[in-house]
């Protein structure tokens, strides 16, 4: 809760919005751990690949994640699911699984989800969290021996890592996936490591409209690059593998 003065002096206009904005966002939509739990035990419940880990929070709440250990792994990827969604619902579940086929151990975490009527604008209150999350899932493969560590991230997804990434004191993580991406990039000046951006040709009219704006960002960085697949659409159904071959042929030049 911000800090409000009780003195005589009447708040400024100016003081009263920002209050109000505050106030908007931290009180229209709570974390929605009940639904987080359904996601997870069903999960669970089905578990056919990888283990379920749960990684625990400062504030004590448990979260999933589903570890992948590929031995002799090319790297350890993060992958990161879109709003609202799970570390192992349709997209992500391909993912996961094509991406340790592909050679690479894989950690599939579980971000903050919001009610179903929560937009994308109400999850701007839960970056901190996810930024938390991220830091566990790395701290985790760390743990496990990995060095060679990438972020694979999908929709609000990517949002979310992009927040972890340019607020973060620990450089473990090598390189950066974001996929079908839905807002813009912010403070990438601050990003030093190589960058992908990969999106379908049919995805989302504001994934599309914005690929100018994003490529001249990350060209500033080295060995980032820009990859349109054809024909796909914002969850890539029919073209995960093309998805996939994309992720592994940048993961390979950056990842050594």
């Amino acid at each position: 809760m911000p800090f409000i003065r009780l003195d005589k002096k009447p708040a400024s206009a100016g003081f009263l919005f920002a209050l109000a904005v505050w106030l908007s966002f931290s009180c229209a939509h709570a974390q929605d751990y009940a639904r987080e739990k359904r996601w997870s035990d069903d999960i669970v419940a089905t578990l056919m690949l990888g283990n379920a880990v749960w990684l625990t929070q400062k504030n004590g709440h448990r979260f999933l994640s589903l570890y992948t250990e590929v031995p002799n792994a090319r790297g350890a990827l993060i992958i990161a699911h879109g709003r609202g969604w799970s570390p192992d619902y349709g997209l992500y579940g391909i993912l996961r699984s094509k991406l340790a086929e592909a050679g690479y151990t894989t950690l599939s975490i579980q971000l903050p989800v919001l009610d179903g009527t929560a937009k994308l604008v109400d999850y701007i209150a839960t970056y901190p969290d996810a930024r938390e999350r991220f830091q566990l899932a790395v701290d985790h493969l760390k743990a496990k021996g990995h060095r060679k560590i990438a972020i694979v991230s999908h929709s609000l997804g990517a949002t979310m890592a992009n927040q972890y990434l340019i607020k973060t004191d620990d450089t473990s993580v090598r390189a950066w996936v974001f996929v079908g991406i839905i807002n813009g990039l912010e403070e990438m000046y601050r990003i030093k490591v190589p960058v992908l951006d990969i999106f379908g040709s049919q995805d989302y009219d504001v994934t599309r409209w914005g690929a100018e704006e994003r490529r001249a960002q990350i060209v500033k960085i080295a060995g980032s690059g820009q990859v349109v697949v054809p024909d796909a659409r914002h969850f890539f159904e029919g073209k995960e593998d093309a998805l996939v071959s994309a992720i592994t042929a940048f993961l390979a030049k950056v990842l050594y």
